[in-house]
């Protein structure tokens, strides 16, 4: 049995060995349900499976080690290539090997798919003048499928719907960008680029988790940073519609009009457990998201708004000072080191089940300074958050 699911998020960043997971009765014991943003992205195509084949890149041990220090069962990886060969280099060089004296993990299972960062659009998207850059793809990347996601998990992944080529104008009263030059109303973008471009910078999926002889829809995406636009909030009005997409994917009545890569239409089950996991980019108080985005979600029916929190968190935000003095957010929920000047610490990753599901624990993992794991801090700016639920 996993002996420390019920201990403080404290005991996991002060050094305390984490059991691995009982496997007899996986449908009793709790779930631990993850979601990171690793930055296990790479500047060039292909870069990510050369620096995965062999076990000493140091960037890649930090990120193995903060997976096997918290050991989820369910675990979202966001800012991982689209890169297939590299999910098993991973597996066999980095989280099958045990780091700085951290037990090895495996991950038997494992879904990635192809993302739309850096798939030309073929249009001048920002309107600088230029097409083909890669503020010009579906989602900014340099190269198809950088920034991609990844899950791994102990628990077999049933058949995935994917969402990558859902169009952002087939969302109704999608909060599409506006032209302040014009006073015709959300016309940035003309007809024919809407035409085709898609909602998703990167993909939403839902890929159904079964354990034991139940399922648990986890429900992964990681929409764009509302930043880097102009006046007309391109990218900030996409985050907002983005997070919007699973609130309306969670609701029967407002579910009809979504279709995935199948051409499958609807949404979740009614009824059906899920878990929402995902770096949103969206602080419920701070940064540069629309208004009211990540409330969408925090809100939604069914939605249990857990809410995972560090000490590690709350000293930052003191120490670093800057833009961090004058948030609203409480600190010990940030879950991203960013910039102190703007936009300072935030509440960027999400893990949030259904109220059909017990939660029996929770973290962010920020380690505290002087304590043994401080030196991972460094791995990401981004920390690993995790919830133990009873499904």
């Amino acid at each position: 049995m996993r002996n420390l699911l019920l201990a403080p998020v404290l005991a996991l960043v002060a050094g305390a060995v984490v059991a691995a997971p009982a496997q007899a009765h996986p449908h009793r014991d709790p779930v631990r349900f993850a979601t990171f943003n690793a930055s296990l992205n790479r500047a060039a195509e292909g870069q990510l499976v050369t620096d995965l084949s062999t076990p000493d890149n140091p960037q890649a041990r930090e990120v193995a080690e903060v997976i096997q220090r918290v050991r989820p069962d369910v675990l979202l990886i966001n800012e991982f290539d689209h890169a297939p060969a590299a999910v098993d280099l991973f597996r066999d060089n980095y989280l099958e090997r045990g780091q700085n004296g951290a037990l090895p993990i495996h991950y038997p299972y494992s879904f990635i798919a192809p993302s739309n960062t850096g798939v030309p659009s073929g249009f001048d998207l920002n309107r600088d003048g230029r097409t083909g850059t890669a503020d010009d793809a579906f989602g900014f990347g340099f190269f198809p499928g950088q920034y991609g996601m990844l899950v791994l998990s102990k628990h077999p992944i049933g058949t995935a719907r994917t969402f990558q080529n859902f169009r952002w104008k087939d969302m109704p009263g999608a909060l599409l960008p506006d032209d302040p030059a014009t006073a015709a109303p959300r016309d940035w973008y003309s007809p024919e680029i809407l035409s085709t471009f898609r909602l998703s910078s990167k993909s939403h999926w839902d890929l159904p988790i079964r354990i034991g002889r139940d399922t648990v829809h986890f429900l992964v995406s990681h929409p764009t940073p509302p930043v880097f636009d102009g006046p007309e909030d391109r990218n900030g009005t996409r985050n907002h519609d983005e997070i919007r997409f699973w609130a309306d994917y969670l609701h029967p009545g407002k579910s009809r009009y979504i279709y995935d890569d199948k051409g499958r239409r609807g949404g979740l089950t009614p009824g059906a457990r899920f878990v929402v996991a995902g770096d949103q980019n969206s602080d419920e108080r701070d940064g540069d998201s629309v208004p009211g985005a990540i409330q969408q979600l925090l809100t939604a029916p069914r939605v249990h708004d857990v809410r995972p929190s560090s000490a590690g968190g709350t000293e930052a935000a003191a120490r670093q000072g800057g833009a961090n003095l004058t948030h609203r957010s409480d600190p010990r929920f940030d879950t991203g080191d960013f910039n102190d000047v703007t936009p300072g610490n935030l509440r960027a990753d999400y893990v949030l089940p259904s109220r059909g599901l017990r939660p029996n624990g929770s973290g962010v993992f920020w380690p505290l300074p002087g304590t043994p794991y401080d030196r991972l801090n460094d791995a990401t700016d981004h920390k690993l958050v995790w919830v133990d639920l009873r499904v």
